[in-house]
């Protein structure tokens, strides 16, 4: 008799769950550009007073826009991967009750999250945008994330996602909230996701050299550029791989009968020197009371070496009370450091989950 009527609560369950595809299988998007950094926003819906909200910040010389498609799947993932664990009522006098609050409460978590895609300095539409001046380095970076916040009347964020560059501003913005650079009214955000971005120092002895290589060669091009044609062609004669060529070629927009960049080589240039100088060790030795903050390793990725994945896992391993701060790591396999092309499945399956364990307490 249970079997039957769980059974029968599970199809009503199906049958109602499905009334809401548009939420549930695409995003409203936004965009808007303020007198700070440009921005786009994925929510689940377009009218939600309550959301809460995820900052994600791309790599060197990309965008907001790379990471759209990636962002989209994940609010969609948060709308629906909490129903399942709702527990069956298997009483007909509590049937309806149950149905009635599983609606309320599928709709709620639909509405919950709101991803805002940020443009860094120097890049995509944040070159427009007047008021943001030198020094370009990673403290100035992270101070425009709270400048976009305050201007917007936004709560401080709960997460913020970073990629490679855009991992590292992650981390500044973390230590810049808990020290107070922000104000009182700034809280670090409850989770920090560092998508294979190395914490420490990045030694010109243990680099390959590939992006140097890259940006040395980008700023001996003529400007404007000719062609996008010609100048994936140009690197790839030069050596580079044909899909990275594309990939630079990709950050091209059309000027006149020429082409000019989207991003700002030589403030991107300084972003990338501050990267490498800088380190958070000692952020990831103390992190901020009731937070966590997740580092997702790449398994193809050429960013790291022996000495830092080891020093991560001890300080992952320490055992630590609840109210303290935590680190922890994710092993992505079969991803290179562009994890959100290589194998976005993957990564989605790593973070989606723990979104919901850390911050829906």
């Amino acid at each position: 008799m249970a079997r039957t009527l769980t059974n029968r609560l599970e199809s009503r369950f199906l049958i109602r769950f499905l009334e809401y595809p548009t939420l549930l299988a695409s995003c409203f998007t936004s965009s808007r550009s303020l007198q700070t950094l440009a921005y786009e926003e994925v929510r689940s819906s377009g009218d939600r007073k309550n959301e809460s909200t995820a900052i994600i910040l791309h790599g060197l010389l990309g965008s907001g826009r790379n990471w759209r498609s990636f962002s989209r799947s994940l609010a969609s993932s948060l709308s629906v991967s909490s129903p399942s664990g709702l527990p069956l009522f298997i009483s007909d006098r509590y049937l309806q009750i149950s149905f009635d609050f599983i609606d309320s409460f599928v709709v709620s978590l639909i509405l919950d999250w709101k991803m805002i895609l940020v443009d860094l300095r120097n890049h995509g539409r944040s070159t427009e945008v007047e008021g943001i001046n030198p020094p370009h380095d990673l403290v100035n970076s992270a101070k425009d994330l709270a400048d976009l916040v305050k201007a917007s009347g936004w709560n401080w964020p709960d997460v913020v996602i970073g990629h490679s560059l855009g991992g590292k501003v992650a981390l500044q913005f973390m230590e810049s909230c808990a020290r107070g650079d922000y104000g009182e009214s700034a809280s670090p955000p409850k989770q920090l996701w560092v998508l294979d971005s190395v914490p420490g120092e990045v030694k010109a002895e243990k680099s390959d050299g590939e992006v140097e290589k890259v940006l040395q060669t980008l700023q001996s091009l003529p400007s404007p550029i000719p062609s996008r044609k010609w100048l994936v062609d140009h690197m790839v004669e030069l050596g580079f791989s044909r899909s990275l060529s594309e990939w630079i070629g990709s950050n091209l927009k059309r000027s006149g009968d020429s082409e000019t960049w989207a991003f700002n080589l030589d403030g991107a240039v300084q972003m990338f020197k501050s990267y490498r100088e800088t380190s958070y060790w000692s952020l990831l030795e103390n992190p901020p009371k009731e937070t966590e903050i997740s580092f997702v390793i790449a398994e193809k990725s050429d960013r790291w070496d022996h000495d830092t994945t080891t020093r991560l896992e001890i300080i992952s391993n320490r055992r630590r009370n609840v109210s303290e701060g935590k680190v922890a790591t994710h092993l992505l396999c079969n991803s290179g450091h562009w994890v959100h092309t290589d194998n976005p499945k993957g990564l989605l399956e790593i973070l989606s989950p723990n979104f919901l364990s850390s911050t829906h307490k």
